[in-house]
């Protein structure tokens, strides 16, 4: 480990758990767009709750999404693109907007690890264990669940917070995920979050204005 223990600052979270959202920021305007958004926008429900539950417990959130091609764009520009404009995956982006302290990173490829900075991210969160969640769960769920497995973590990938374009793909992708990764599938409902203590809820709240004040110097 370097001596930089915190990213400067960027990543002052410290959790064994992370909630990690897969490539929810999407406008959905591609061949099977349509399909997929009807499986998603059912599991985006589940996955705002599972996140404000999350949250509540002091578990770190990371937007792990795809940059759609667009080398010259930024997450920041993803959002807002899927936002304000008139695309079919707008609602989803209103029930997933990303807030001022959750991170994100930005993929180029299927997996949330493949040339991006995620991993080092976990290590100075300290999360050994992920939960995965997002769309499409047999693509590139599938694939950051099987990097993570080859980097040890630990493996939850709730059953209702993924989706894929057909309920079979979805379905065998869960099961490969349970029996060949050690995933657990349970629903969102059924995750339960350690209470955090007083003092690391007072230590995140302090955090979160850091973070704002720092925003606003900017």
């Amino acid at each position: 480990m370097t001596k930089n223990h915190d990213l400067h600052g960027n990543a002052p979270d410290r959790a064994e758990i992370a909630l990690v959202l897969i490539d929810v920021i999407n406008d959905f305007e591609f061949e099977g767009g349509e399909e997929l958004l009807r499986a998603a926008l059912p599991a985006a429900k589940h996955i705002a709750r599972l996140k404000k539950r999350a949250q509540h417990a002091g578990v770190p959130v990371i937007y792990v999404n795809d940059n759609f091609g667009r080398w010259r764009s930024d997450f920041k520009r993803t959002v807002s693109h899927c936002l304000s404009e008139s695309v079919r995956g707008r609602p989803i982006a209103e029930l997933l907007a990303p807030g001022e302290d959750d991170y994100f990173v930005l993929k180029p490829k299927h997996s949330g690890f493949f040339s991006t900075t995620l991993e080092l991210l976990l290590e100075y969160l300290g999360a050994r264990k992920l939960i995965l969640t997002g769309f499409a769960g047999n693509n590139c769920v599938l694939f950051t669940a099987n990097d993570a497995y080859m980097r040890d973590y630990d493996l939850i990938v709730p059953a209702d917070c993924t989706a894929s374009i057909s309920p079979a793909a979805n379905e065998s992708a869960l099961k490969q995920m349970q029996e060949v990764l050690k995933a657990d599938i349970k629903d969102s409902a059924e995750i339960d979050f350690p209470l955090q203590t007083e003092a690391t809820a007072l230590s995140s709240e302090l955090l979160g204005h850091r973070r704002r004040f720092r925003q606003l110097e900017g």
